[in-house]
């Protein structure tokens, strides 16, 4: 069965952004996926809650700045989650 946290398009675009590039600021995730702060921060929350992600946040002088890190659950989640992708597609 699909992982339910991961079978949803911004959640699977957000951590296939974070495989690839380990580390993303929060404004860097919001222009890729053309979401609103408050929707990114939606998912990230559901996310970190789960363990697959980690939020790092701090400040560049007076500016607050938040960076994203994949977890070694959620990178683990993610492997199975397009194994069984192609699994699936495969039978069907």
């Amino acid at each position: 069965m699909f992982d339910p946290l991961l079978h949803q398009n911004i959640r699977s675009k957000l951590i296939s952004l974070l495989i690839t590039n380990e580390e993303l600021p929060f404004k860097a995730l919001k222009e890729y996926l053309e979401v609103t702060d408050g929707n990114l921060s939606s998912h990230l929350t559901k996310l970190e809650k789960a363990g697959y992600v980690k939020i790092e946040k701090s400040f560049e002088g007076k500016r607050p700045k938040t960076v994203v890190h994949i977890s070694n659950n959620g990178r683990k989640a993610f492997i199975k989650y397009i194994s069984e992708l192609k699994k699936f597609i495969e039978e069907n």
